[in-house]
């Protein structure tokens, strides 16, 4: 039996309203994450606890890093290109945009596939109405943002790609479903077939929310509400639960130089909240995880 892990409150990295989409950066040594609301990219080095900050002209749910440094984001309107600059200073250009079904839409959860093709999906703000005007988003290496995917999402989430790239993970997190599906990729058009139901977390805890994938294959989900992080093999069994001292721990990611170290960042409730929820934390889990894929294109110098 695996014992559980310590799991660490970063005092630097402060705290979050929207904490979401943990990267590391390999090349800064760094670790990226964002807090929606406040329309803030924030990267901490953890060696000398060094934190930045940039805020952007709208809210950023998600984004990836091409090779150059620089930044695609799925934000309100659409997807950005963005460039940090000393200072705090932030340039942005837009690249594409879908037709949004509703009013109150923006990006959510997105990351690159192993062939850094930039996948992101859309979500209505409000979750209440529990619309399902969603959508899940392929951003190709020519710059070419497809048709709706995947539709009919109402919280749209928990992207994720084997270590392969032949399986494409996706969760809903809204309180109406808490369902995770796994699809067969093709890898070289990017395109997902054989939708099939691979974890329903109404028969465990917590809401699927944000998710990583580590050197097993296992595939980790922050169980939103329930203040864990659950790992699912790849047959869909669940095998691990970790504890988290925040109630809504939000996603994670591996990092550290030996990608060793998980990463989660998390939410802060309206009411009764703690000093931990907000924060990021960082556990030590026992496994390792893969090197997180940049974006392929070349993204324009904002």
């Amino acid at each position: 039996m695996t014992s559980a892990p310590r799991v660490e409150r970063i005092e630097a990295a402060g705290r979050a309203a929207v904490g979401e989409c943990p990267v590391w950066h390999a090349k800064d040594r760094a670790l990226y994450w964002v807090d929606i609301p406040a329309r803030r990219i924030v990267r901490l080095r953890p060696e000398s606890g060094q934190r930045s900050e940039w805020t952007l002209p709208e809210q950023v749910a998600c984004f990836a890093f091409d090779a150059a440094g620089s930044i695609v984001a799925g934000m309100e309107s659409g997807l950005f290109a963005v460039t940090l600059q000393d200072a705090g200073d932030v340039r942005v250009t837009k690249l594409a945009a879908p037709r949004f079904d509703a009013p109150g839409m923006r990006f959510n959860d997105g990351r690159c596939d192993r062939q850094g093709r930039f996948w992101a999906g859309t979500m209505v703000q409000d979750m209440a109405q529990a619309s399902t005007a969603g959508a899940l988003y392929r951003f190709d290496a020519n710059g070419t943002l497809s048709a709706p995917i995947v539709d009919g999402l109402i919280t749209q989430n928990g992207l994720a790609f084997s270590p392969d790239g032949a399986i494409m993970y996706l969760s809903d997190s809204h309180p109406q479903r808490r369902l995770i599906w796994a699809f067969d990729l093709d890898t070289d058009t990017g395109m997902p077939h054989d939708r099939r139901l691979f974890a329903d977390l109404n028969h465990h805890m917590g809401r699927p929310d944000g998710a990583a994938v580590d050197a097993d294959g296992c595939y980790w989900t922050c169980a939103n509400d329930a203040g864990c992080l659950l790992r699912f093999t790849p047959e869909g069994k669940l095998d691990r639960t970790v504890a988290v001292p925040a109630v809504k721990p939000s996603m994670c990611a591996f990092g550290g130089d030996d990608l060793s170290t998980l990463y989660v960042t998390s939410i802060r409730p309206a009411s009764n909240a703690t000093d931990n929820d907000g924060s990021v934390f960082a556990l030590r889990p026992g496994v390792q995880g893969l090197p997180e894929p940049g974006y392929a294109g070349m993204l324009p110098v904002a």
